[in-house]
């Protein structure tokens, strides 16, 4: 089939004078499933309408918007794989230098916030157009919610972006739907009635089952009313039991969230991910070396979708749900087999997974037919009673990955959660993990070690991972391995003061752990641990939260994790002495650092020895000498 148009003459030639959509995305071209365009692309086109791709267009040129002409029924609008602002900036404010969903990895080929940008630059071309935004941008802003990078309060992305709808979530039903619908004539004004949408009106009477929100004034003056709007929108987010959700804006207008588009069956998942994708970047980009995001995700697999892990920190639940979607074996393993003859693979599956590895099914059987718990978790704080915990099947799935010719070896690189490995009374798969899928070290993420911190995070406790880590070393050591676990560890969480990063430092210490990697928490859009940030309240309970916002401090709790590092000593000093915790500086065994900054002095018969040594070397060159 090739790739879809990018330019007049790549119409011209499948013989088509006029687009139905035109989508316009802020990454480079990749025909990928990992890619959100390239399956809402592909869908519609599998559903008989003509898509053409504008990627990474000059946001400064209105021309760069009209290479494909004025699209039939509209514009689709994504600003990329990424969130464009995680996309450019570092927690800490400072620009990234690379971008590996732009060729070459060039910074600086979309703008910020791209899906408001591109929304106004195609409004001031076409004012008639229908214009639909989606991907992950859109979808964690498809409310009023908290900005980092200005420290505001911002609208709906709906409105800012002067776009039409929202297609949230990840869109292959919702985006059918509205092309149909605007294919049968009808006005996208009138495009209110479509499941996992966004839309605007100056009309709220014939909404069924609403929930008005609090308004976006009040909660930009209070922030204990986001606080609360927050969590009636975290309550509904399931297809099941979600109701729709008005929030009231100035002058008479309103922003209405409808509830989130079904699940996809096994078999929906399937059709999706056997789409004649091309299966890497658009051959135009050779010449400036390629797209760096292709080599981690061309040899794997995406073998689910969704996640009922919770973690707050995490915008999941707001995007894709908290109800696992699977592809069958057998369109993994038609994946995997196109894979293997590819001229560039070694043999070697880098991951087969999703948001979370090894969930595989539904956390319970309900599920499916009655939604998720509104106020209860599956995971957090503990199991829930129902969990169906159950490797069987992605245990399954792993043997047949490894038996098939040409694959060496098949690697789990997505996150694994180890209270969910845990809460399986059969052992099977953690043996197997262990002695098939580790390339030498797991990585894991118990995030922190203090159960205080870890109850905002919604992770399970500390005793839950070192149960782990006691379960994964003895598994190890049975199969006579030398592997390592390297733990994800993430500073300045709400919740989050010094006495707990120093708490984590001396569990680092008594560990022997030395991570070369450390998160400082990110507050993006849409997530809980997000309006804890911003408001200083759990939404949950109302209790209040501390927050680390003061950057210094930030810096202190995040050298404390890497207290080792001879750069990070004064602010390591600094934060003990703050913290009355002085006794860690010192000479003895459980003290993080030293009086002062110096390399520690050889031991007298370190001394010795060398001076015993040197004076052999001349004893032996006089020797020689007279000899």
């Amino acid at each position: 089939m090739g790739f879809l148009p990018i330019n007049r003459k790549e119409m011209a030639q499948m013989g088509c004078e006029q687009l139905d959509f035109v989508y316009v995305i802020g990454d480079a071209y990749v025909d990928h499933p990992s890619f959100g365009h390239a399956i809402i692309s592909r869908v519609l086109v599998a559903h008989g309408y003509t898509v053409g791709i504008i990627s990474q267009p000059d946001w400064k040129e209105e021309q760069s918007i009209t290479v494909l002409g004025k699209p039939r029924l509209g514009f689709l609008v994504s600003g990329g794989n990424m969130d464009s602002m995680v996309n450019h900036y570092y927690v800490s404010g400072k620009h990234r230098q690379t971008d590996a969903y732009t060729p070459g990895g060039k910074m600086g080929k979309r703008p910020d916030h791209a899906t408001v940008v591109y929304g106004n630059l195609i409004r001031r071309v076409y004012k008639d157009v229908p214009v639909i935004i989606g991907g992950i941008e859109a979808s964690l802003r498809r409310m009023a919610h908290y900005d980092y990078w200005s420290d505001s309060f911002k609208r709906s992305i709906l409105l800012d972006s002067q776009a039409d709808l929202i297609s949230y979530g990840m869109g292959e039903k919702s985006i059918v739907e509205i092309a149909d619908a605007l294919a049968s004539g009808i006005a996208v004004r009138d495009i209110t009635f479509v499941p996992g949408t966004v839309y605007k009106t100056r009309d709220i009477t014939g909404i069924y089952d609403e929930l008005v929100l609090p308004s976006y004034e009040e909660m930009k003056a209070n922030p204990q009313e986001y606080a609360n709007s927050f969590n009636l929108q975290y309550q509904n987010t399931d297809p099941f039991t979600g109701r729709t959700l008005i929030e009231p804006y100035p002058n008479g207008v309103y922003v209405v969230q409808n509830p989130p588009q079904p699940p996809l069956t096994m078999q929906e998942m399937d059709d999706v991910y056997d789409l004649p994708y091309m299966r890497t970047y658009h051959p135009s980009y050779e010449k400036e070396g390629g797209v760096p995001a292709i080599e981690e995700i061309k040899f794997s697999l995406i073998s689910n979708r969704g996640c009922f892990g919770g973690c707050n920190f995490c915008a999941l639940t707001f995007h894709q749900g908290r109800t696992v979607q699977t592809r069958s074996h057998e369109s993994l393993l038609r994946e995997a087999k196109l894979m293997t003859g590819d001229k560039e693979f070694k043999g070697y599956i880098h991951d087969v997974g999703g948001p979370t590895a090894n969930f595989r099914h539904p956390s319970c059987d309900k599920q499916l037919t009655q939604g998720v718990c509104k106020n209860r978790q599956c995971l957090f704080p503990t199991p829930c009673p129902n969990l169906r915990a159950d490797h069987k099947d992605y245990l399954t799935l792993l043997r047949s990955l490894r038996a098939l010719p040409g694959v060496k070896k098949v690697f789990i690189r997505s996150g694994i959660r180890f209270d969910y490995l845990l809460a399986d009374s059969d052992d099977t798969f953690f043996r197997e993990l262990v002695e098939h899928h580790v390339s030498g070290q797991l990585k894991v993420a118990p995030e922190h070690i203090c159960d205080s911190v870890l109850s905002r995070m919604g992770k399970p406790s500390r005793a839950v991972y070192e149960h782990f880590v006691k379960k994964y070393d003895k598994i190890n050591e049975k199969l006579g391995k030398k592997q390592f676990l390297v733990p994800y560890l993430m500073s300045s969480h709400p919740g989050s003061t010094l006495k707990e990063a120093i708490e984590l430092a001396e569990y680092l210490r008594d560990t022997g752990h030395m991570p070369e990697q450390v998160q400082d928490f990110y507050p993006t859009p849409s997530t809980m641990s997000t309006v804890m940030y911003y408001t200083g309240i759990d939404p949950r309970n109302g209790q209040k939260v501390y927050v680390c916002r003061n950057p210094h401090e930030k810096a202190m709790q995040r050298a404390l994790i890497q207290y080792r590092k001879p750069g990070n000593y004064e602010l390591v000093k600094e934060a003990l002495i703050k913290a009355g915790r002085q006794d860690l500086i010192g000479f003895g065994f459980k003290c993080l650092i030293r009086p002062e900054n110096k390399p520690p002095r050889k031991k007298p018969d370190e001394k010795n020895k060398s001076v015993r040594k040197k004076t052999i070397r001349n004893v032996h060159k006089r020797k020689s000498l007279r000899d």
